[in-house]
């Protein structure tokens, strides 16, 4: 019973956090306009994401571009579409292979390869979120060390946008819900399975022996 809550509470996990890094990988927000010094007052923010970058007016109308050529793209960006689109695709695995592992699932119910095969979808959640971990910290270290370069104009300055934040917290869902998978096929196949050994009681015997010959089949 505790084994099937867990594997409820991973999945659920898991699968909140894949949606979040499908939400991550198409919002535009990944930079922000930095608002510092004589920036304060601007007539339009900008933002820019993966695939595209737009600028809100002050008047509300919002205007995006989608990104002319992948190879003018700076390698952060390149890198990120990849392994974003890559982790998306490895959540979609996951999800099909922890469905099949799943108890609420007849498939390959009965075998003892049912319980590896949640396994195997927790290590797959893990791993997706390691991928779409990987461009969040590397483009969140590129905008700080621009933040902080005196040598860049304020204008250019950019700020951390609210697509990493939800990459990060998708991030997180991912690494736990992975985690709680495994650990539910620790508790089934670990502790529920574990060999239980069966000794008949040694009583004396009129002969001496161990053991009376009843005691045997």
């Amino acid at each position: 019973m505790a084994s099937t809550a867990i594997e409820i509470l991973g999945l659920s996990l898991s699968v909140l956090g894949w949606v979040g890094v499908i939400l991550a990988c198409g919002l535009p927000m990944w930079q922000v306009s930095a608002f510092i010094e004589n920036n304060i007052v601007v007539a339009q923010i900008i933002w820019e994401g993966l695939w595209m970058s737009c600028a809100v007016q002050s008047t509300g109308q919002m205007q995006c571009k989608v990104y002319d050529s992948i190879l003018a793209l700076s390698p952060e960006l390149q890198a990120g579409r990849a392994l974003t689109v890559l982790a998306s695709m490895v959540g979609l695995v996951a999800l099909l292979v922890t469905i099949v592992g799943a108890k609420c699932t007849n498939c390959l119910q009965g075998s003892s390869v049912k319980s590896r095969v949640l396994l195997a979808g927790g290590v797959i959640y893990i791993l997706c979120g390691i991928l779409v971990l990987i461009p969040l910290c590397w483009i969140a270290n590129i905008i700080i060390t621009e933040f902080y370069d005196p040598r860049v104009p304020a204008p250019q300055k950019r700020e951390m946008g609210a697509a990493l934040y939800v990459g990060w917290a998708a991030t997180a869902l991912l690494l736990m819900g992975g985690s709680l998978l495994c650990c539910s096929f620790a508790v089934k196949d670990g502790i529920a399975n574990l060999p239980v050994k069966y000794s008949a009681p040694r009583m004396p015997t009129a002969n001496g022996g161990d053991y009376d010959k009843k005691n045997y089949v």
